[in-house]
Formats: C-alpha cells, sequence, structure tokens
C-alpha cells in the first residue's frame, strides 16, 4: 500500500511539474511544439507595449531603442519551456515560419548579439527574468499579422539559458486603433533573402517611393547578390532600383505570377 501510494505521488508530481500554468492557452494563430509547455501566462484587456525594432541598449541608466513601434490594445503574452529534443532556435524558426506562412509581414527580425543584451530583454522589454540567457543564443522577431487582423502585432523572443533550458516566449497584441504604414528595416529584408532564399512583399504590386528606397538600400548592403524579380510590376520595379543605384547586372525579371512582388536570390 505505502510503494502504491509512493509511485501515485510521484506521478501526480512529475504530471504536475510538466502542467501549463492554469488557466493558459495558446494562441488560435500560433500550434506549439510538441511537448512545450506553458510556464507563464498573462492578459490585459487593454496594455500599451512598445516593440524594438532594432538593438536596444541602456545609456546612463535609461534604455534606448533604434527603433520601435508603441501601441496598445488586448495583450496576451506567454512563455513555453521547450523540451530537451527541441532548442530555441528550431522553436523560434518553426514559429517564424508558421506566422510568415499566413502571410504576417516581417518587421524585424534580429539573431545573436546584433539583438543586444539580453538581460535588457528578459527584464526591461519583457519584464521575465525566466528570458535571460547567454547573448549569443537569443532571437527576436516583430510580425504584424496579414489582414484582417492587420491591426495586431506578433513577438517572438528565443532564448537558451546558462543551464541550457531553452524558452520561447510570444506576444499577441491587438491594437485598439489602426497602426498605419509600418516598414521593415533594410536588414531584415536582407535576412529574409538570405535565409529563405526570396522575399515575398504582399500588397506591393506598385514601386512607391517608400519601398523602393528600403529595398534598394536591403539589397545595396550585399552589393554581389543577384536576384530575380516577379510579379505584375516586375518591370517597374526593376527601372525603380535602378534608379536607386542598384546595378542593372544584378536584376532580372522572372515571368512567375506572384502576388505583390517577389524578390528570389538568384546567388
Amino acid at each position: 500500500m505505502l510503494r502504491t501510494t509512493l509511485v501515485i505521488g510521484a506521478m501526480l508530481l512529475s504530471s504536475s511539474l510538466w502542467a501549463d500554468v492554469p488557466g493558459s492557452q495558446d494562441l488560435p494563430i500560433l500550434p506549439r511544439l510538441n511537448e512545450a509547455k506553458i510556464v507563464s501566462y498573462q492578459q490585459a484587456a487593454e496594455q500599451e507595449r512598445r516593440y524594438p525594432q532594432g538593438a536596444i541598449s541602456r545609456i546612463s541608466g535609461k534604455l534606448r531603442y533604434e527603433r520601435d513601434v508603441l501601441a496598445s490594445g488586448a495583450l496576451t503574452r506567454l512563455t513555453y519551456e521547450l523540451p530537451a529534443s527541441h532548442s530555441a532556435d528550431e522553436a523560434f524558426a518553426a514559429a517564424r515560419t508558421t506566422l510568415q506562412e499566413q502571410g504576417a509581414h516581417m518587421l524585424y527580425w534580429c539573431v545573436g548579439r546584433e539583438c543586444g543584451s539580453s538581460s535588457l530583454w528578459a527584464n526591461s522589454v519583457f519584464a521575465n527574468a525566466s528570458l535571460y540567457g547567454a547573448d549569443d543564443q537569443q532571437s527576436y522577431a516583430l510580425l504584424r499579422l496579414a489582414a484582417p487582423q492587420q491591426d495586431s502585432l506578433l513577438a517572438l523572443y528565443s532564448i537558451t539559458r546558462g543551464n541550457r533550458r531553452a524558452y520561447l516566449h510570444v506576444e499577441q497584441l491587438d491594437s485598439s486603433s489602426a497602426l498605419g504604414q509600418i516598414l521593415p528595416t533594410p536588414a531584415t529584408l536582407q535576412r529574409q533573402l538570405k535565409s529563405q532564399g526570396q522575399l515575398q512583399l504582399f500588397g506591393q504590386a506598385e514601386p512607391t517611393a517608400e519601398w523602393v528606397a528600403l529595398l534598394a538600400r536591403s539589397l545595396n548592403s550585399d552589393s554581389t547578390q543577384r536576384v530575380a524579380l516577379a510579379g505584375a510590376k516586375a518591370e517597374a520595379w526593376r527601372e525603380a532600383l535602378v534608379a536607386q543605384r542598384v546595378r542593372a547586372s544584378r536584376l532580372e525579371l522572372d515571368s512567375q505570377d506572384a502576388e505583390g512582388l517577389l524578390v528570389k536570390l538568384l546567388r
């Protein structure tokens, strides 16, 4: 009887250790990795959040952002602890890919030390000390969801701590007012192009001045790249990019049908 009681007690303890935080749930837009558990969960009907769109630092005791997005609205934030079978990088990549496949727009993406200090992300940005780890073991992305949720932001942050435990933090902010135009950074476009082999600019059929200047800066950050442009207005985009000093020899036209503008990496 004693042995049976001890076994049952151990099973209940194991179950409680690996159970989600009571009352928590996954975001409908983002399924979790197998065996990940929710260790922190919060909801607020109205909250203001400032999301970095660049590296962060602390100067004279004040948190500094290279660039940021400020919005207020309904907020859901949750932190997953990942099983040993999944790394932080794997969880981050899976979440990012899932969101982009649903049409979410990448506004900012940084990896490792280029994000800044992990302690600042953990304690000052997300107010969650469990997210503190090595600076070279972090990733962060800020995305804008696709219509009809175009006024919602989703932030992803992954980290591996010194004890090798890995976490994925997720926040969805449904803005109470229209967000307006938010452009990604040139480095974010370049990272997407290099890592995914292509860059899909949904809703950017026409080459507007802001987007042409942004894409030109991104392409000119690596002058060895050659790309192919696809879409109904691909030729107009090519002419506009050449006018922004992107060498014509680096820009080819592709006959593939594409929504908006599709930029495909050739080299």
